[in-house]
């Protein structure tokens, strides 16, 4: 007796902390994850500084317009001698330099490929967004992942309190008959022990369910020890749905969207480099003021001052740089054919995942059902065997055997149905659909 109310009292200990504070919602969790989710929010990071580059003003399509100033002053010390024999010298005569000049460049054909650059930088940014979404939907298959686990864990948790108070009962009946005479120490003995193994199942449980709670807190980055109710009450897609989301294939699936904006940016790559064999055509122009102050008697003049426009047209052609265009067109020519590859080969793997993922959620819902016939048949079972033993027909080993039969029937099935619907989610992933369908 001492034994079970130890572990009774470490159980009590164990939830005493854990009081339901909510109900934690699909969509709420799903609210929270992607407000503070770490890795969502750095992938949105990334987004917004694709974005930045795919600005005009970072493709070297607006003209370059410069400001310059310089003012300085020279001093010196002059000698003078002339053919006729006249001579002198001054000491410390100062010249004083100022001027500013504005100038603008601006190229009116850029050998740089500026064109194809900045449509390369546009798919990069389209790009991005779409790898920020695959981290978003990583981020949530994760987040049900653990969700769903949590909700298992608590009807797990629940199932083992029923189980434990079955237990408890029959320990009493039988300390009861005891007292009476009506049995023997050994089924006392066989009744205690099985309270004691299903009270160790039940503090192991509830151990792994708050481990889970904290997972699920760390992926929606709030505090850990944050508590909460989730909701068990779980629906499936109907048939049409999944058929529907199967017949579609994989064109919505984020990795083939991705490799299909590879082989656009590789193109693009291999025209901007194409583009380099064509010459630069420039046009300049500028505005400037100058001005000159010179203390010398002797000199020409003592001011000068000066302004006015210049403008004027360049040409810039690379001939020839060692062969290195020549490579860097064939090492791109190679890139795009392998962008090519490499979207075949996600194509085929894709396929391959969302058939398997298909199947393999048709199979875990057989599964549940068949789960759910045999519990029906273990709790009649169990039943018939309660209503025996509280008569005296049924023994007490029989009578453990029928419960331990409903019970591994009750949690095969609550097993089942939650991994039928984390099936289902892995399914929304591979077909691409999992943010619309969750959100």
């Amino acid at each position: 007796m001492k034994i079970i109310i130890n572990f009774s009292f470490a159980f009590i200990l164990i939830i005493s902390g854990l009081t339901a504070q909510e109900n934690l919602t699909i969509s709420k969790a799903i609210k929270n994850t992607l407000e503070n989710n770490l890795d969502i929010k750095i992938s949105e990071n990334y987004e917004k500084m694709a974005k930045n580059n795919s600005s005009i003003l970072n493709n070297n399509y607006l003209p370059n317009i410069q400001l310059g100033s310089e003012i300085n002053t020279n001093v010196q010390n002059i000698e003078i001698e002339t053919p006729t024999g006249i001579s002198g010298a001054l000491d410390n005569t100062q010249t004083d330099n100022s001027s500013a000049v504005v100038s603008l460049n601006y190229n009116l054909i850029d050998a740089s490929g500026r064109k194809f650059n900045f449509k390369k930088s546009k798919e990069l940014y389209s790009k991005s967004k779409l790898e920020a979404k695959e981290i978003i939907e990583n981020t949530l298959l994760q987040l049900f992942t653990v969700y769903f686990d949590v909700g298992r864990l608590t009807e797990e948790e629940k199932i083992l309190k029923n189980a434990l108070e079955i237990s408890k009962k029959r320990y009493e009946r039988k300390l009861t008959q005891y007292e009476y005479g009506q049995t023997n120490n050994l089924e006392v003995l066989n009744a205690e022990v099985d309270v004691n193994s299903d009270s160790i199942n039940l503090l192991n449980l509830s151990n792994n369910l708050n481990n889970a709670k904290r997972d699920l807190n760390l992926i929606m980055n709030i505090d850990l020890d944050s508590d909460f109710d989730i909701d068990t009450n779980i629906s499936f897609m109907k048939d049409d749905e999944l058929s529907n989301l199967f017949m579609n294939d994989i064109k919505n699936n984020t990795r083939f969207l991705i490799s299909e904006k590879d082989i656009i940016i590789s193109n693009l790559d291999k025209k901007a480099l194409e583009f380099s064999y064509l010459p630069t055509l420039g046009l300049s122009g500028s505005y400037g003021w100058n001005e000159s102050i010179n203390d010398n008697p002797y000199a020409f003049y003592n001011k000068s001052v000066s302004d006015g426009f210049s403008a004027g047209v360049n040409i810039r052609w690379d001939i020839f740089r060692g062969g290195k265009k020549i490579i860097a067109n064939k090492n791109a020519s190679i890139n795009k054919e392998n962008s090519i590859l490499a979207k075949e080969k996600i194509i085929l793997d894709l396929k391959k995942e969302l058939k398997n993922a298909f199947q393999s959620h048709l199979n875990n819902l057989y599964i549940l059902e068949a789960q759910n016939q045999n519990l029906k048949t273990n709790k009649n079972n169990f039943e018939r065997n309660l209503e025996r033993y509280n008569i005296g027909q049924v023994s007490s080993i029989e009578f453990r055997r029928a419960q331990l039969n409903l019970l591994s029937a009750e949690l095969s099935k609550n097993s089942a149905k939650y991994r039928a619907k984390i099936s289902e989610a892995y399914f929304l992933k591979i077909s691409g659909e999992i943010i619309s369908k969750f959100k």
